[in-house]
């Protein structure tokens, strides 16, 4: 019986090397990327996202980058069903599907299903974003304290998520949040094996490295023209309160324009919040996620962490009867 090429699953931190890694294994394995990134949904944000080149998805097709207007809302359940019809749609050209990203929550819900929350408003998001924290806080301890004892209060976004989830449905967000839907992955007998799976792995680097790595990436995102970039964005229909305006990087951006800091102090502020971003994404798959880790050295690409893959890859299509 011919096999459906079972997907590998590649996450970890920002500027890890990840996508230039799943361009390698693409190469070596007949595969095609779905991006696992919740920014590089938006059309115009190239430079602040680190998006792949035109160049590169020519080479590699890439699937879930450019889908949505920098204006629109793209959440996880947008991301379950497009990623769904992205997986199928390569494997019926015999192609491998190789996940790739650094989005922890799409990871978890494309393994684990999807919370029965409702989608979210634009125009209550834009209301969220010019309300005070402590409002918002305030809001959360009266209407859910379950959530309010158990939330990363200083997490914004979260914050206003579950306001939203609460103002819309009505309900609790603790309540509503634990019942779930299928995922792709736990939901098919055919992909149990998956999680924990040897195709899902986590690259990272050494802590001094990856600080090095994110450092220049902020610096050469600049001088390719971040500043224009958030103005051509701001001057084509982007609200400053859109999500995808909220993004790293264009943030802060955005801030500099408002005359808030200098020039000098936005860029060192990006690498600062870039940074903290990186350990919090690799602590968030540390903690949720069974996945081989594998350390890249500055000798890129590691053929070892490629034929690593390779080979969980080979074993698990040997076992797998679909």
């Amino acid at each position: 019986m011919v096999c459906k090429a079972l997907p590998v699953f590649v996450g970890g931190p920002t500027a890890s090397g990840k996508s230039r890694l799943c361009m390698e294994l693409a190469d070596r394995i007949h595969g095609e990327i779905i991006s696992v990134d919740s920014m590089q949904v938006y059309r115009g944000l190239d430079i602040g996202t680190a998006k792949v080149s035109k160049s590169d998805q020519q080479r590699n097709p890439h699937h879930l980058i450019d889908v949505v207007d920098p204006a629109g809302l793209f959440n996880v359940g947008n991301f379950l069903t497009e990623a769904g019809k992205a997986m199928e749609c390569i494997q019926l050209k015999g192609r491998v599907p190789i996940f790739c990203g650094g989005t922890g929550l799409y990871f978890k819900a494309f393994f684990e299903g999807l919370s029965d929350l409702p989608s979210g408003d634009i125009t209550l998001r834009k209301e969220l974003l010019k309300t005070p924290l402590k409002q918002l806080l305030e809001e959360l301890r009266e209407k859910d304290p379950v959530s309010y004892r158990t939330i990363d209060l200083k997490n914004r976004r979260r914050v206003e998520r579950a306001i939203e989830v609460i103002r819309l449905s009505g309900r609790p967000f603790s309540e509503l949040k634990g019942q779930r839907t299928t995922g792709y992955v736990s939901g098919n007998t055919a992909t149990e094996a998956l999680l924990p799976g040897p195709v899902f792995f986590c690259i990272t680097r050494e802590r001094e490295s990856l600080c090095e790595r994110i450092n220049s990436r902020v610096d050469e995102m600049f001088r390719l023209g971040l500043i224009e970039e958030t103005e051509n964005l701001l001057n084509n229909g982007a609200d400053s309160a859109c999500t995808a305006m909220q993004a790293l990087g264009y943030r802060q951006v955005i801030e500099y324009l408002n005359g808030l800091r200098s020039l000098p102090e936005t860029i060192e502020l990006v690498k600062s919040r870039t940074r903290q971003f990186s350990r919090r994404q690799k602590t968030w798959f540390q903690n949720q996620f069974s996945a081989d880790w594998i350390t890249l050295s500055e000798g890129f690409p590691s053929n070892d962490a490629l034929d690593s893959i390779i080979r969980s890859y080979d074993q698990l299509m040997t076992n797998a009867v679909i």
